[in-house]
């Protein structure tokens, strides 16, 4: 399966914004963004000449922002696209609700892992079940009404009991309520676009795939 395997930090020191792809690192003073907030490389650095961005690039930049931030790669975020493009609706804005309701972003939003890519492990690793139903699936797709919680066997790793300790610091978004005590939580309903806190233009990547 492919993956990616270089130092995720550089990807949002690329896009200029934290997409707390490091778990509690990202809420530290650690984090790149706040000591090196300019692309890597030997052209990143704030006295490099900047090339003027064309239209392409604006709307490349916006893809890859929201692809990395959902810790997809280009086939899955695709493949994430074709199919909010055949929903009834506006392309973009389905295209961020599914990726809001896979089921790796649910365990993320949660607080059961400290990021996206260790909520994927989670449910790839049999950890997680959905309506008491075990789901190793990170792109499952979770409807209104449906229980997520953790495996009973898996209740003590130190990866989901050190994240739910910080949940604190991420607010549980008003479309989830979390049973902390019973490492529980329930997706009440699909988020709407205002809700959903992704410093993105998902309309750019609509416009990219378009051409």
């Amino acid at each position: 399966m492919a993956r990616y395997t270089d130092a995720v930090c550089k990807l949002c020191r690329r896009e200029r914004q934290k997409l707390f792809l490091k778990g509690a690192k990202c809420f530290t003073e650690k984090c790149p963004i706040e000591r090196r907030n300019y692309p890597p490389g030997q052209h990143g650095s704030g006295n490099a000449r900047r090339a003027k961005v064309t239209e392409y690039g604006t709307q490349l930049r916006e893809k890859q922002k929201i692809k990395r931030m959902y810790n997809l790669l280009e086939k899955q975020f695709r493949l994430t696209f074709q199919k909010a493009s055949r929903q009834r609706g506006v392309t973009g804005e389905n295209l961020v609700k599914r990726l809001e309701s896979r089921l790796d972003n649910i365990v993320y939003r949660l607080g059961f892992a400290s990021s996206r890519a260790a909520a994927r492990q989670l449910v790839l690793h049999c950890h997680i079940m959905v309506n008491a139903t075990l789901v190793n699936v990170p792109s499952y797709i979770l409807k209104p009404g449906d229980v997520i919680t953790v495996r009973p066997k898996s209740r003590k790793l130190e990866v989901i009991t050190e994240s739910l300790k910080r949940v604190s610091e991420r607010q549980i978004p008003a479309w989830l309520q979390l049973d902390k005590a019973a490492l529980k939580g329930t997706y009440l309903n699909t988020p709407e676009r205002a809700d959903i806190p992704m410093n993105a233009n998902e309309q750019l990547v609509v416009e990219l795939y378009s051409k």
